[in-house]
């Protein structure tokens, strides 16, 4: 049986959406699903074991069972912290949606979901000429939206969930990561009703990122 996909996309950038993906890999390890996750293009990175190594990708191959390797887990290490389209450009490299879906290939072939992080907010280009659009459709997979809660969330929530239904993907559900330790619960509500797929959980306010505590706020239906 084929490997589902999840593909994590924000409302923004530094919404949480790692932490949200690290947690979405613990929860369905608790499932007792097999389960790795993927960062195909991540910018800011540093020298490492092996080579350049970004924090986000380490953390969803360390929340992964099987682990794959690095250069599965993220494809295309850049260095410059900056939008990934531009770091790929300082960098003088052209990422391959070929060598993405081989990497992917790969990555699904030892397990039952593969949950791929993107980069910033659905409408922000990986590299130039590559949309997340472009990849999650490559990669057969289903949406799930991270709404980083915090004022103004309810616009950008509703139009991220718009480009991505108008862009043929499914909004497979949605995670809500607490940004402010008093968000209100009125406003999430509206969240709640605005968007056109089931949330999956809202991660509490937590600001040490803690993966494992972060998963248990998780509801995923079963076999999902």
């Amino acid at each position: 049986m084929a490997a589902t996909t999840f593909f994590i996309t924000g409302t923004d950038t530094g919404i949480g959406k790692t932490l949200a993906s690290t947690a979405l890999l613990h929860a369905l390890r608790a499932q007792g699903r097999r389960a790795s996750g993927m960062k195909p293009v991540a910018a800011g990175c540093e020298p490492g074991d092996g080579g350049w190594r970004n924090a986000d990708a380490l953390a969803l191959q360390a929340a992964s069972r099987p682990r794959p390797p690095y250069a599965d887990v993220n494809p295309y290490p850049l260095p410059e912290p900056t939008a990934p389209q531009l770091a790929a450009r300082i960098a003088g490299i052209r990422v391959s949606p070929g060598v993405l879906a081989a990497a992917h290939a790969r990555i699904a072939a030892n397990c039952d979901v593969v949950v791929v992080e993107g980069a910033g907010g659905w409408m922000a280009p990986l590299a130039d000429g590559l949309e997340h659009a472009l990849l999650a459709r490559s990669l057969d997979a289903d949406v799930v939206l991270v709404v980083g809660l915090r004022l103004g969330c309810l616009n950008h929530a509703r139009l991220s969930a718009r480009a991505i239904e108008d862009d043929g993907l499914r909004l497979a559900g949605w995670i809500g990561s607490t940004l402010e330790p008093d968000f209100s619960a009125d406003y999430l509500a509206l969240v709640e009703d605005a968007l056109p797929a089931p949330c999956l959980g809202v991660l509490p306010y937590l600001p040490e990122g803690d993966a494992r505590a972060a998963a248990k706020a998780l509801r995923l239906p079963a076999g999902d």
